[in-house]
C-alpha cells in the first residue's frame, strides 16, 4: 500500500470510528465488526464487514451508515460495503478498549 492509501485507510478507519450499534455504547470498528478495509486505485474502498448476529435488528442501518461516513471522508471515489457472517462474530473480537468499555475484561 502507499503512502497516500494508508493515509486515506486511516482517514476511513477515524470516519467508520463515528459509526455505533445502538444497543452497545462502542464503535462497529472497536467492537471487531470491520474485517477489513482495502483501497483500490483511484481511492475506491472496500470494506468487508459483520455484524454481531444475522439477525441483529439494525443489520440494514450500521452498513448503510459505514457507507456513508466512508463516501463523506474527502478524496474518496467510491464506497463498497459488503457483508458477511463468515467468520461468525464473537466477542474474541473485539478490541481491549471494547472489551475495557463492557467490562468484559
Amino acid at each position: 500500500m502507499t503512502e497516500a492509501e494508508l493515509e486515506l485507510k486511516d482517514k476511513v478507519v477515524a470516519a467508520i470510528k463515528e459509526v455505533y450499534d445502538p444497543e452497545i455504547p462502542v464503535d462497529v470498528f472497536e467492537l471487531g465488526l470491520i474485517y477489513e478495509i482495502k483501497i483500490f486505485p483511484v481511492n475506491n474502498v472496500y470494506i468487508l464487514m459483520t455484524l454481531t448476529s444475522p439477525s441483529c435488528p439494525s443489520a440494514e442501518q450500521i452498513p448503510s451508515e459505514i457507507e456513508m461516513k466512508a463516501r463523506e471522508v474527502e478524496g474518496v471515489s467510491d464506497v463498497t460495503v459488503e457483508l458477511t457472517f463468515d467468520p461468525p462474530y464473537s466477542t474474541e473480537m473485539m478490541s481491549e478498549v471494547a472489551k475495557l468499555e463492557l467490562g468484559f475484561m
